[in-house]
């Protein structure tokens, strides 16, 4: 059974595939619930610059220009939001580009209201932009809204009965049968097909 991050996969890699012949960038990123606190939105949106840079023959000069200034402050302070987004613009108005974000709804509530709204004013100054994310149902509200309306959606849901195969299998594999009686699997192969059906 896939998982959004293996979906999230298979794009980037059709991306990049494609991003050879055709002079289009490609950047990613994937949230994780279990690194909320690492994952900033500042982190997250500076990686995808570098990204973008490291496919080009050479670092356009605003961007050399803005790292070097900020080596040049005291303990080299990061940069700032307005910085980040205007190198992202400069990056992504150099050829078409493609942001993949996975697990949108993993992101710290706060973090996503920035992230959404700087991803709005890049794709507003940058139309040769495309977003591609990833997340559950219930902020398709809040991207669409964030992002001007600008938004096509795709509802992903696997088959129940592969969901039902992929539990079956699953259950085979325990190592310690003697754990479960048929009552709690036959509970397990009901409610988890259910439940991951709303996700």
């Amino acid at each position: 059974m896939l998982t959004s991050c293996d979906i999230s996969s298979l794009v980037v890699d059709r991306l990049c595939d494609r991003a050879k012949d055709r002079k289009t960038a490609v950047a990613c990123f994937y949230f994780d619930f279990a690194a909320q606190k690492e994952q900033s939105w500042a982190g997250m949106l500076g990686s995808l610059p570098k990204q973008v840079v490291s496919g080009m023959g050479e670092v356009p000069g605003e961007i050399a220009q803005a790292y070097e200034d900020h080596k040049k402050v005291i303990d080299g302070r990061g940069l700032q939001l307005a910085d980040i987004v205007r190198m992202l613009q400069t990056t992504v108005s150099e050829k078409p580009t493609f942001i993949c974000i996975d697990a949108l709804d993993e992101c710290i509530a706060r973090y996503r209201i920035k992230l959404l709204d700087s991803l709005n004013q890049i794709l507003r100054r940058s139309p040769g932009t495309r977003l591609f994310i990833t997340g559950r149902p219930h902020i398709r509200a809040e991207v669409g809204n964030r992002l001007s309306r600008r938004v096509a959606t795709l509802r992903i849901t696997p088959p129940r009965d592969d969901i039902i195969s992929y539990l079956r299998s699953r259950l085979d594999e325990d190592t310690t049968p003697d754990a479960m009686d048929s009552g709690l699997k036959s509970d397990i192969l009901r409610k988890i097909p259910d439940d991951i059906s709303e996700m």
